[in-house]
């Protein structure tokens, strides 16, 4: 301890960690015993270095700022939608996200009490009416903290197989909205909601280009009329790493995107935990998932969270478990500091690694779907769908041989709980047979079967 000055650490390179864990490992290889490959084809190593980010510049992916809460809002009756919006306010949501299932639900009744210039709010609509969001966007303060409209008429055909009206009529609503918001601030009307594809079971390489692909439609349909990019939503998966990757893997994208439409490379992310690996049985574990994954979008710079009550999927919404979802974001912001770094995870070679292989090969699948002639014409095919099914029952195969776990369904199951006098709505969501113009993606969770066998048992 006399020499305040301690020597150099010699350096190591690559190839020397290599030579010492391959000799660790007394014979057994290398690659078999210690590198794995990902759904995506991305083989993972041991460790990584420098020398894995060399040809790359780095670039920063984070956005300046802090990362916001939301608190999921159901509107179907404006008055009480109001209440329980401006309880989660005082309780610590900073901002909203108000589904509204019809034209019939008053805004005025809706947002009484709520200060827009201070509060930003998503909206979502289950239908498509120039004349109410005319009337809705005349409310505005001539600031807005943030109006989100998320305005996705692909994401409405994706999801039921219909669009709202018509593929023109929808278009051109959403062209002539376009010119009424042209004059008005932080207001953005588009969205693309990429939150279907990780619960139809895509992998993470499909989720982006697809995601990216869907936005590309409407740059294509409203070149020259956007001035800003739309709000993407995504959902995030259990892979912890890789959901960080994700997140900074998609703002490289659309900055590359963006730039060709001469749109700023910025875009808001609102995100949510994904349904794909939730369950109703040992349904606390949802708490554990749900951190996990909003850490990891908040390390991947996602703006906005939207966290899952545990129970959401068998149970209507109440107080308990939306104040519990609420606390885990406040803890995380507040008493973990997670909002004090501006880039958290740039400069990681494995995370910079993860980062760049996901892009590159979400570009290539992009440019491979713009080749064979665009996003809705392989929509309209099944192409997109076929494949999303194909990963989606790999996925489902790797759960039911026990190669991907669920703590209390296939690991660990508590045999004598039960669940069929707690579920107050139905945890498996069925498509009504009607016609529809393409075939819609549904959400597809691991557990499905598992619960729909022990709730018939009990």
């Amino acid at each position: 301890m006399g020499n305040d000055k301690s020597p150099d650490f010699p350096s190591v390179s690559a190839k020397q960690w290599k030579q010492q864990i391959q000799y660790e490992l007394d014979g057994a290889d290398y690659n078999e015993t210690l590198v794995w490959e990902s759904p995506e084809g991305i083989r993972v190593k041991p460790f990584y270095s420098r020398e894995d980010l060399s040809g790359y510049e780095q670039v920063l992916t984070s956005q300046q700022g802090t990362w916001k809460i939301a608190e999921a809002i159901q509107a179907a009756d404006a008055e009480k939608a109001n209440m329980v919006a401006r309880k989660a306010l005082q309780d610590g949501s900073e901002v909203l996200q108000c589904a509204i299932p019809s034209p019939k639900i008053v805004v005025s009744d809706l947002l009484e009490g709520i200060d827009l210039q201070e509060v930003s709010i998503h909206f979502r609509f289950d239908f498509l009416s120039v004349s109410y969001l005319e009337s809705l966007l005349a409310r505005l303060p001539e600031i807005p903290a943030g109006i989100f409209l998320h305005l996705d008429p692909i994401g409405r055909l994706v999801q039921t197989g219909s669009w709202f009206h018509g593929q023109k009529e929808d278009l051109d609503a959403v062209a002539a909205l376009l010119e009424k918001i042209a004059s008005l601030h932080n207001v953005h009307l588009l969205g693309v909601d990429g939150a279907l594809y990780l619960n139809a079971g895509a992998n993470t390489v499909q989720q982006l280009a697809y995601k990216l692909a869907h936005a590309n439609e409407y740059l294509n349909a409203f070149d020259g009329k956007l001035q800003v990019s739309p709000v993407f939503t995504m959902a995030i998966g259990a892979d912890y790493f890789f959901e960080i990757a994700k997140f900074r893997a998609f703002r490289l994208l659309w900055k590359s995107l963006a730039t060709e439409y001469s749109l700023p490379g910025e875009c808001h992310i609102l995100a949510t935990p994904g349904l794909r690996n939730k369950t109703i049985y040992d349904y606390n574990n949802n708490m554990l998932r749900a951190t996990s994954e909003c850490m990891s979008a908040i390390l991947g710079t996602a703006d906005t969270l939207v966290n899952l009550p545990y129970d959401i999927l068998y149970r209507n919404h109440n107080d308990f478990s939306a104040r519990m979802a609420r606390n885990q974001l406040l803890i995380m912001k507040y008493e973990s500091g997670l909002d004090e770094i501006t880039n958290p995870s740039d400069g990681a070679y494995y995370l910079e690694s993860i980062t760049r292989q996901l892009a590159e090969k979400s570009l290539a699948l992009f440019k491979q779907l713009e080749a064979g002639g665009g996003f809705l014409k392989q929509l309209r095919e099944h192409t997109i769908q076929r494949k999303i099914k194909e990963s989606a029952d790999r996925g489902q195969k790797a759960f039911e041989e026990g190669n991907r776990l669920l703590l209390g369904i296939n690991t660990q199951p508590d045999r004598e709980q039960r669940m069929k006098r707690e579920i107050e709505k139905s945890p498996f969501p069925g498509i009504a047979p009607r016609k529809t113009e393409i075939e819609p993606l549904f959400v597809r969770r691991l557990a499905m079967q598992t619960e729909q066998n022990r709730l018939a048992d009990e």
